[in-house]
């Protein structure tokens, strides 16, 4: 199929887990003849869900790429996973659609990742829709459902259509003349519709206030777009993927109501021009320069490194040749494909609003912006506020073999996603992953084992402390070492205080000497040996932060004085000034947010307390759930995950991120610093 621009519709599929967005991925291929057998999660034989990792769980664990036609359009679907440990799958993909269509389980409603997921779709100034997925079951409650979504998410969700015929089937509300939906009534419910969409301007308004049969479907359109761009209207829908009822309707809403690359927002990039930042925005034209946007990185065991790209201006071809970031030497693109699920099929060229992967160029990072001028070197996305990732595991290389192959693939693995971390810590002489929960984690080291034949042994890591001072003080050391030739000598004064907690860098050195006693080419080695102590610590051999350093004095020999002398002697000096300054412990704090039933809300909120926990406040949402947010220690949370399952019969969940550092109790930074054993230095 040929198709433009304005031809285009990208959308992903997000919300919580198990509300069947992978299914109604499945549904769509089928019914747009994209795909000939409708395949099962629990069968393993769905599109989207293609690796062996996701098989094995029964769920998505990686954002996948479909796309197919309907009716004269061309439809790029990104299907993403809904568990909190793969947030940021989910958030990657935002940058390269226009509408986020969030899919809610008819029978468990609003769930946690529902709502993180809608407020950053928001704040992405993304157009939203709902889709009430699985109204095939029984028991439900759809208009009190309905409710608790208008409720959780405000006035402006809106059904565009309604549940009919017992919900084997919807009735249209936007174009219908008339139908018998299962609640509600057809005239009461297109009212409220017609009504949000008309609000939006008030020229159109008076047209429908005085003969709504005169609003030709143009206007109409128009209007939708405008509220659809500026969340004054977010369409409910349902469907049931397992059924296929509502899937005709969905897909005509796809193709008549999302907007295409032209009327949507466009995404924000910045750039950066004679030292000035300013927000830039990309045009949806073929025919200017290409700026091109790299949200996805994975390797495929055929094809090797295919890298995920959204063409925001302009037509990348096969056989262009662009910039990526301020590189100066070209990258020559290759293979261009489009992609559905595993398979791909090369094309010629993408237009601008097209979504598709280039194969084998290994300088591809995620969030890479590929251009044709020197002078878009500076622009970039605005960043996504992906989660710090906290959970932590410490691997240790099964055999000699595994640990030659253990590097490489973790750095393979953390380029395909940015909120996989991986750490060694010189302070515990540890090999640290870190992700956003213990499933993220697992799958990573299922992956190091299919992938890259890499078997590990994990146990808990030791806390990342920080070493800081919280007093001011002066410290001194004369280094002299005489071997019978040329000797060493440096002698340093210096004083160290506190900077405060929201400094850039944490660290400050200072030249305060005069009248030469130390000579100004010394100084960078003086440095040198404080830097050493900040990245060993001075008590507990954890890393040093929040201090300013002021070199005052010293004295230095014409013939002995060389740059390792100060080294040693800066090192120490800093050494002696930081045990007189009071210095500190810090853990880190995180912020946890809670989701479980109301009546479990007593049994959280003692528990987090008794893990020095704070209790920020608690909100009783939608559906009988409480959310309830807390700061707390990292190191007491190290196995909240059981035991949160455990006290809410497994109900429960909880994400949390990174806060802030605190000072340790006064018997905890005791232990720590009695069970650090530092090196003798050799001079």
């Amino acid at each position: 199929m040929a198709y433009t621009t304005a031809d285009i519709r990208n959308i992903a599929l997000v919300g919580h887990s198990h509300a069947g967005k992978t299914s109604l991925a499945e549904r769509l291929l089928v019914d747009t003849k994209a795909k000939g057998r409708l395949g099962t999660v629990d069968e393993g034989n769905t599109t989207c869900d293609y690796e062996a990792e996701e098989k094995a769980h029964k769920h998505s664990l990686n954002s996948a790429l479909v796309h197919f036609d309907h009716d004269g359009r061309h439809i790029n679907l990104i299907d993403t996973p809904g568990s909190p440990d793969f947030y940021g799958q989910a958030l990657t993909s935002l940058p390269a659609v226009e509408t986020t269509c969030v899919v809610i389980d008819a029978v468990a409603g609003v769930q946690m990742n529902t709502r993180r997921l809608m407020k950053m779709a928001e704040e992405r100034r993304l157009p939203r829709m709902i889709v009430i997925n699985k109204i095939d079951h029984d028991n439900i409650d759809l208009p009190g459902l309905l409710n608790r979504v208008r409720e959780t998410f405000g006035p402006a969700c809106v059904p565009i259509n309604l549940p009919t015929k017992g919900a084997t089937d919807v009735v249209d509300l936007l174009e219908a003349e008339s139908g018998s939906p299962d609640f509600s009534t057809f005239e009461e419910a297109r009212t409220q519709l017609l009504d949000q969409i008309v609000e939006v301007d008030e020229a159109l308004m008076a047209v429908y206030l005085e003969d709504p049969k005169k609003i030709s479907d143009a206007q109409l359109h128009a209007a939708i777009e405008k509220a659809l761009r500026e969340s004054h209207l977010i369409p409910v829908c349902f469907c049931s993927a397992q059924t296929g009822a509502g899937i005709d309707d969905l897909l005509h809403i796809f193709t008549h109501v999302c907007p295409n690359p032209l009327e949507g927002n466009p995404r924000p990039f910045q750039h950066t021009s004679e030292g000035e930042e300013s927000e830039w925005h990309a045009e949806a034209d073929s025919s200017k320069p290409v700026v091109a946007h790299v949200f996805k990185v994975t390797t495929d065991p055929f094809v090797g490194k295919l890298s995920f790209f959204r063409v925001h201006q302009g037509t990348v071809k096969a056989s262009s040749q662009l910039l990526l970031g301020d590189q100066k030497k070209p990258l020559r693109i290759g293979h261009i494909f489009k992609v559905i699920g595993k398979d791909h099929t090369e094309v010629k060229e993408l237009i601008a609003g097209d979504i598709g992967a280039v194969a084998k160029l290994d300088d591809l990072r995620w969030n890479g912006v590929l251009h044709e001028s020197h002078e878009m070197d500076d622009l970039r996305l605005k960043p996504l506020p992906l989660p710090r990732p906290m959970s932590g595991l410490a691997l240790v290389a099964k055999s000699r073999n595994d640990e030659t192959k253990i590097g490489a693939a973790l750095q393979k693995l953390a380029e395909e996603d940015p909120t996989f971390h991986v750490e060694r810590v010189a302070s515990t002489h540890e090999l640290v992953i870190r992700g956003l929960g213990d499933l993220h984690l697992r799958v990573m080291i299922e992956k190091l084992k299919n992938h890259f034949g890499v078997e590990v042994e994990t146990h808990p890591p030791k806390v990342a402390y920080k070493e800081t001072i919280r007093g001011k003080a002066e410290g001194h050391h004369r280094h002299k070492k005489q071997t019978g030739g040329a000797g060493q000598f440096g002698e340093v004064y210096l004083r160290v205080e506190p900077l405060p907690h929201d400094h850039e860098t944490g660290f400050e050195f200072a030249d305060e000497t005069f009248g030469g006693s130390v000579p100004k080419q010394f100084l960078p080695a003086i440095e040198k040996g404080v830097r050493k102590v900040l990245e060993t610590g001075a008590i507990a051999g954890f890393p040093l932060t929040g201090v300013r350093v002021a070199v005052y004095d010293g004295k230095h020999h014409p013939v002995d004085s060389k740059e390792v002398a100060f080294v040693t002697a800066g090192k120490k000096a800093f050494i002696d000034a930081v045990s007189k300054a009071k210095p500190a412990l810090l853990e880190p704090f995180v912020n946890i947010e809670v989701t479980a039933p109301n009546n479990h809300m007593g049994d959280i909120t003692s528990d987090l307390i008794s893990k020095r926990g704070r209790i920020v406040n608690t909100d009783i949402g939608a559906g009988d759930l409480c959310v309830i947010h807390a700061q707390a220690p990292l190191s007491e949370l190290m196995q909240y995950s059981n035991q949160l399952k455990s006290m809410t019969q497994g109900i429960g969940s909880f994400v949390i991120d990174y806060s802030h550092d605190e000072e340790t109790p006064p018997n905890v930074q005791a232990e720590v610093v009695a069970a650090y054993s530092p090196q003798a230095d050799e001079d």
